[in-house]
């Protein structure tokens, strides 16, 4: 049980205090922002009473996801690679399906007045 305590506590020691270097920050801030996006969700939903997806979720995707992409290149990870760029694609796609909405309302609310 000791041996194990001692790879255990060997293995978390080289995991979260070695191996920092800044494209391992840049890693981690991605994940911050790509993790904020539930919570801007999940606090959206609950002022609403149902369930909502505020634009801040799209942008901290699109930040957090760019980030995570440009981090899995720098590890040459493919699985990491292919599942970044395809949520970039969505997020990218949101934010300008939501910006075009946006515009047209305002030319409606133009021509209203």
């Amino acid at each position: 049980m000791t041996q194990f305590a001692q790879n255990l506590a060997d293995w978390l020691r080289e995991v979260f205090l070695s191996g920092w270097d800044n494209w391992a920050i840049l890693g981690l801030i991605g994940q911050l922002c790509f993790t904020m996006r539930f919570v801007v969700q999940w606090l959206a939903s609950e002022l609403a009473k149902k369930s909502v997806v505020p634009f801040a979720f799209w942008i901290f995707s699109l930040i957090g996801g760019s980030l995570l992409l440009l981090y899995s290149i720098y590890l040459k990870n493919a699985v990491f690679i292919l599942g970044n760029s395809i949520g970039f694609c969505v997020y990218l796609r949101n934010i300008w399906l939501i910006y075009n909405e946006r515009k047209g309302k305002n030319k409606h609310s133009t021509k209203a007045a």
